[in-house]
């Protein structure tokens, strides 16, 4: 068990990695739990700010439902193809709704900053094009789990 906690620390990225690896990713996988307990898992799209993982969900979705119910969540992001590139992390906690559901663009100074991000990385825009299907999740984490394989020594 020690060994595997050391090669852990090894293996996990600084916080200034973290955050480059978070806002270069476009895609992560949301994990929910329904009121049976089964938990639910789909690919979604998102910004980091360097402090909470921002997520625009469709509200009419099975996710936003679950979440409306019970608001835990876990989200991986992760990368690489070979074993030695593999890297990622996973962050869990509770999400926050911010702004209106669906989302207009009503003004919500808290998004001014998630929508300008989450523009210029998805559509190469500098304002949100809001479309009134969907809205905002905020993860501040709770827990953070990264690593990077590339770390391993050959």
């Amino acid at each position: 068990m020690a060994d595997t906690q050391r090669r852990g620390r090894r293996i996990m990225m600084a916080q200034s990695e973290l955050d480059a690896f978070l806002a270069a990713q476009r895609t992560c996988r949301v994990a929910t739990v329904g009121g049976d307990g089964a938990p639910h898992v789909g690919a979604l799209w998102f910004v980091w700010d360097g402090t909470a993982l921002w997520l625009y969900s469709i509200t009419r979705s099975k996710r936003w439902a679950q979440l409306c119910k019970d608001p835990r969540i876990a989200v991986v992001v992760d990368d690489g193809h070979g074993y030695g590139e593999l890297r990622g992390a996973e962050l869990a906690g509770r999400v926050e709704f911010v702004g209106e559901a669906p989302r207009t663009g009503e003004p919500c100074p808290e998004l001014d900053a998630p929508e300008r991000l989450f523009a210029e990385k998805y559509f190469g825009m500098p304002a949100m094009p809001h479309d009134g299907r969907h809205a905002w999740l905020r993860l501040t984490p709770e827990s953070v789990a990264s690593w990077d394989f590339r770390k391993i020594p050959g």
